[in-house]
């Protein structure tokens, strides 16, 4: 099949959505609410496998009865790397050398239907962000407390989620091209699909019934707000398409953050620039700010 072929046979099936949703807005929108919830949480095809350092011990949890999969270099205190969606946890490779050199035990992970690790508990080609948090839950249970975690895309909210719902506690975070809102998604979403108010608030209430949590948590402004300040480091490039640039300037700027700026790097290859490496490693291990254990 050529990709003039694909392309049409793509903008057929998104017209006839569009028309589905249309419709379904007058005639079943808890229906239609209920097939937007199910296209949103449709997990994405999985990115194919990227190197990994060498040395790594491999590791498997049990969470919600699923398997998930991951790796672990060096010793010391932990820093956990918890990837975003359609991610998996070797896009964080750059860092692992660093860290480890700096007395670290680095514990990469594989999210639900990510990656190498098998599906959660929403099924065969669904996940979420609970989902994500439940597994980073899982392995700060199996590796102990964090010295910093280190998220990315939507693996910030999942790692404000586990701290507010899980056992995972750190002394650091490092958020690199943080999903913030995710209403102003739900938006986008919306126009896309093109369905209205009615179907709109099904879509919401369905979300929050499969999820198991308000909305209002799926914000990492709001989230901070909710726990004592945290040091934090924000990254972000100007040009990132999927996790806006501002939003990443309002959420520094909520939680009083430092935030590196980066021109062309966009929304991935951001986590291996160079710069950006030295910048998380520098703020992970500069023992002049972190704030000391109790005895």
């Amino acid at each position: 099949m050529s990709w003039s072929q694909k392309s049409t046979i793509v903008r057929f099936r998104n017209v006839a959505l569009r028309l589905l949703f249309r419709y379904g807005e007058h005639l079943a929108p808890r229906r239609t609410g209920r097939m937007a919830r199910d296209l949103w949480f449709s997990a994405p095809p999985r990115m194919d496998a990227l190197p990994v350092p060498d040395g790594g011990e491999p590791f498997e949890l049990e969470v919600q009865g699923h398997t998930v999969r991951g790796h672990t270099w060096g010793d010391g205190t932990p820093v956990y790397l918890m990837h975003g969606w359609g991610g998996r946890g070797a896009q964080f490779a750059a860092l692992v050398e660093s860290l480890v050199a700096a007395g670290h035990r680095v514990v990469m992970l594989d999210a639900p239907s990510h990656g190498d690790s098998d599906h959660g508990a929403a099924g065969p080609g669904r996940t979420h962000g609970i989902e994500f948090a439940r597994a980073l839950d899982a392995a700060f249970l199996r590796f102990g407390p964090a010295e910093a975690v280190v998220a990315h895309s939507l693996g910030t909210i999942a790692t404000y989620l586990a701290l507010q719902h899980g056992w995972l506690g750190t002394r650091r975070l490092v958020l690199i091209a943080p999903m913030v809102h995710a209403d102003s998604l739900f938006d986008g979403f919306q126009a896309a699909l093109g369905f209205g108010p009615r179907t709109r608030r099904a879509f919401d209430r369905s979300v929050e019934a499969f999820v198991g949590v308000p909305g209002s948590d799926f914000d990492a402004v709001v989230q901070a707000s909710r726990f004592e300040p945290t040091p934090t480091l924000v990254v972000a490039d100007r040009g990132d398409r999927q996790t806006p640039y501002a939003d990443a300037v309002e959420l520094a700027e909520a939680i009083d953050a430092p935030l590196v700026t980066t021109e062309g790097l966009g929304h991935r290859r951001i986590l291996a620039d160079p710069g950006v490496v030295r910048a998380v490693v520098t703020f992970v291990t500069d023992r002049a700010e972190r704030r000391e254990q109790p005895a």
